[in-house]
């Protein structure tokens, strides 16, 4: 397995991102921008990254908020997060950052790209979407539907896929009902996939250290069926 840290500017900052690759994979292949968890890039991004090298693409684990920084703390998250969230044009300037840096890279088949991302990661794959970048598909686990600006979901050029715990209670019925509206509206090619009985952070092992167990906690079975989604699209786009 082929692993490098690439570096570029985004939004005004320094990102730390990780590339993966097969070491024997040759041609050209669909790359995959990989967003993570609010805090940002942590073990658990990386480790989706390398899976998803596994299976034949080139990944890149995305930076979020420069120098590989990770926040510490519940209010250093929130707050920083719905700043960001306020202005939705930032939180594209460093999705298109990495996927910029990405399209760089030898063997990327600019053709086939896609966006994967967890919790505002997700957020940011979406936002990407409505900017109406060139991908096949975005995908978001456990993500923030929301955005300031929901009529750009008519951008959209590629398939979405949410995939929501049906009792996380950060992404309640009410986002779910708003954001069935702006992809009708937005005339999208949509899915979105609910889990009974699942809170947020579902596909994070590490979630449960966190003592939320009514807001984050691990599900393995919603693990194993989101990621089946995930790949299930992947196959459909990148056919």
């Amino acid at each position: 397995m082929h692993h490098e840290i690439l570096v570029y500017q985004a939004d005004g900052l320094s990102m730390h991102s990780h590339l993966y690759r097969k070491d024997a994979v040759t041609g050209t292949s669909p790359g995959i921008l990989v967003f993570p968890e609010a805090p940002g890039l942590s073990e658990n991004a990386k480790k989706r990254a390398e899976r998803l090298a596994e299976l034949g693409y080139v990944a890149l684990a995305c930076d979020l908020h420069g120098e590989g920084h990770l926040l510490d703390g519940m209010e250093s998250v929130m707050s920083t997060v719905g700043a960001l969230m306020a202005e939705p044009l930032r939180v594209r300037a460093r999705a298109q950052g990495g996927m910029d840096a990405l399209l760089a890279q030898p063997g990327v088949d600019p053709a086939r790209i896609a966006a994967i991302g967890y919790c505002f990661g997700g957020t940011m794959s979406l936002e990407l979407a409505r900017s109406g970048a060139e991908i096949r598909a975005a995908i978001g686990f456990h993500s923030g539907l929301t955005t300031n600006l929901p009529d750009d979901a008519r951008n959209i050029k590629g398939k979405v896929l949410v995939c929501i715990g049906a009792d996380d209670p950060g992404v309640d019925a009410a986002q779910r009902t708003g954001f069935e509206t702006e992809m009708r509206d937005g005339g999208v090619d949509w899915q979105m996939h609910l889990y009974g009985g699942v809170v947020h952070s579902f596909t994070n092992p590490d979630a449960d250290k966190m003592g939320m167990p009514h807001f984050l906690r691990y599900d393995a079975n919603a693990d194993t069926r989101s990621w089946a989604a995930m790949r299930a699209l992947f196959d459909e786009v990148f056919a």
